[in-house]
C-alpha cells in the first residue's frame, strides 16, 4: 500500500494522463488503496487545477479532460526518453516546425532528466540516423538547449565562434532569439564587447557557456528577430529579388512559408503574391516554394523560373517511363 500521499497523487496523475477512462475499482487496485481514498485523491487533484471528470454508475470511472490551462505533465521513464529523443533529432537539424519553443521544451526536459535517462537518450540518439528536410549542417542539441535556456532566462552567454573565413573569436552576448531558416539555426544576440547587435550561425558556435549573469532585455533595431536576421543575411551576401504568385489566399500560406522569406499578400483574385529577397541558391528556393503544397507561378527572376523548370524535368524523369504528363500551372515562365 502506498502511504506517501504526494507519491500516490503523482502515480494517480500518471495513470489519469493515459487517454482512457479508469474505473474507480481499478484505480484502487493499482494504487492499493480504498475507493474512498481514490475519491479523496481525485478531489485533491481538482484543487490543484487538474480537470478530472467522473462518471456515475456501476461502470463509472475517472478521466482527465482538456481544461482552460495545461497543468504539469507526469511522464514515466519511457515517455520522457521518447520525447527527448524526438526533440533532439529535430533540434540537431534546422527542421521547420522545430522552432525556439521546441528547443526550450527540450532544455526544460533535459534539465530535470535523471542521469540514467540522459545516458539512455544519448545512447539511443547515437544509434539512430534521422531523415531530415533541408541540407543544413547538423548541430549538437546541447548547444541549442544551452542557448535556449539563456534566451528564456535573460542570461548572458559566452561561446567560441568561427567566422566564415575560419577566424576564431570569443563572444560575450545577451541572447535575444533563436531563429530557424529551414536550413540553419541562427542566434540573434547583442554582442557586449562590440556594443552592437549580431547574428551567429549556431553550427559555427562551440563551447557555449551560461554565465549566470542576468541582463535587462534590449529592443531590437527592427521589429522581429526573423526580420533582423533576413536583413543581416542580405547585407553580408549577394542576394536577388523574387516574386511568386500562389493560387491560394495568403492565410493558407502563412504556416507553409518561413517568415524570413517574406509575407504573402492577397491579390484580390483568389490568390496571393510573395515578394522577397534571398541569398539562398535558386534551386533550394524552388524546392522550398514547391514544398508549400500550393500551385504557384514564378514571376521573376527568369533564372529562378528556369531553375524550377530544370528541377521539374529531372523529377519527372526520375519517375521513369510513362510519366510524360507535367503538372500544369505549378511553374510558369518568369515575366
Amino acid at each position: 500500500m502506498t502511504t506517501d500521499t504526494p507519491a500516490r497523487l503523482l502515480q494517480l496523475l500518471s495513470l489519469l494522463q493515459t487517454p482512457r477512462e479508469w474505473p474507480g475499482g481499478e484505480l484502487a487496485d493499482r494504487l492499493r488503496v480504498s475507493r474512498r481514498t481514490v475519491r479523496r485523491d481525485v478531489d485533491r487533484l481538482r484543487e490543484l487545477g487538474y480537470p478530472v471528470q467522473a462518471t456515475r454508475g456501476a461502470d463509472g470511472g475517472y478521466r482527465l479532460v482538456a481544461g482552460k490551462a495545461m497543468p504539469p505533465l507526469v511522464l514515466d521513464d519511457e515517455e520522457a526518453v521518447a520525447i527527448a529523443v524526438g526533440l533532439r533529432a529535430g533540434a540537431g537539424h534546422a527542421v521547420e516546425g522545430v522552432d525556439e519553443a521546441s528547443v526550450r521544451a527540450l532544455a526544460k526536459l533535459e534539465q530535470v532528466l535523471p542521469s540514467r535517462l540522459r545516458h539512455r537518450v544519448s545512447t539511443l540518439q547515437a544509434a539512430t540516423t534521422p531523415l531530415t528536410l533541408g541540407d543544413g549542417p547538423s548541430i549538437a542539441p546541447e548547444t541549442l538547449t544551452v542557448m535556449a535556456s539563456t534566451v528564456a532566462g535573460h542570461e548572458r552567454l559566452r561561446f567560441a565562434y568561427r567566422d566564415k573565413d575560419g577566424s576564431a573569436s570569443r563572444r560575450l552576448t545577451e541572447p535575444h532569439r533563436l531563429v530557424s531558416t529551414g536550413r540553419r539555426w541562427y542566434l540573434v544576440a547583442y554582442d557586449v564587447d562590440r556594443a552592437d547587435w549580431r547574428t551567429f550561425r549556431v553550427d559555427r558556435v562551440s563551447e557555449p557557456f551560461a554565465t549566470g549573469v542576468r541582463f535587462a532585455p534590449r529592443e531590437l533595431p527592427t521589429g522581429s528577430a526573423a526580420e533582423y536576421l533576413r536583413q543581416s543575411i542580405h547585407r553580408r551576401q549577394e542576394t536577388y529579388a523574387f516574386e511568386v504568385r500562389f493560387a491560394a489566399p495568403a492565410r493558407r500560406l502563412v504556416t507553409r512559408i518561413p517568415e524570413w522569406l517574406g509575407e504573402p499578400e492577397d491579390d484580390g483574385a483568389g490568390g496571393c503574391v510573395l515578394r522577397g529577397t534571398t541569398g539562398d541558391p535558386m534551386e533550394w528556393l524552388a524546392v522550398r516554394l514547391a514544398m508549400a503544397g500550393v500551385e504557384f507561378t514564378i514571376r521573376g527572376p527568369a533564372e529562378l523560373a528556369e531553375c524550377a523548370r530544370r528541377l521539374g524535368n529531372r523529377l519527372s524523369g526520375a519517375a521513369g517511363p510513362g510519366t510524360e504528363e507535367r503538372a500544369e500551372g505549378s511553374v510558369a515562365e518568369g515575366r
